[in-house]
């Protein structure tokens, strides 16, 4: 997974050694992971303009629906669970978004393990009406 620290590399690495909270947006394909300490982006969408506008990413910087997004810090992960409709071209709705559980979990653990952050995720309340709508039927 190659990581992308916006604005700086020296910025970010200070803000862990800080314990300030982090932007994550990790590709879906793992490829690469976007991090930004959170004061200086503030949101997900505004750190992947931000990062195309200094240069740091050549792709379209306004499709924030191709990546897990993520707050993290020293106790762990808050993810903001969005699954898109057409996540993996999986049409049939609890099939998507178990394999959009299953495929964040994955993806995030590794990325907050690169950053020597620990793996644990929660989803917050507001985020889990699609695991909620799904209940028992979530494909793990």
């Amino acid at each position: 997974m190659e990581i992308i620290k916006y604005p700086t590399a020296e910025a970010v690495d200070a803000a862990l050694r800080e314990k300030e909270p982090l932007l994550m947006l990790c590709s879906f394909d793992g490829a690469e992971m976007l991090v930004s300490q959170i004061d200086e982006a503030v949101e997900h969408h505004i750190l992947l303009e931000k990062a195309f506008r200094a240069g740091l990413i050549q792709h379209d910087s306004r499709n924030i629906d191709k990546y897990f997004r993520a707050v993290a810090d020293e106790e762990g992960a808050d993810w903001t669970f969005v699954c898109p409709p057409d996540y993996r071209g999986i049409s049939d709705k609890v099939h998507r978004i178990s394999a959009f559980y299953r495929d964040g979990i994955e993806i995030l653990s590794e990325a907050l393990k690169q950053l020597g952050l620990p793996a644990e995720i929660e989803i917050p309340k507001r985020y889990r009406r699609h695991l909620d709508v799904l209940g028992d039927n979530l494909i793990i």
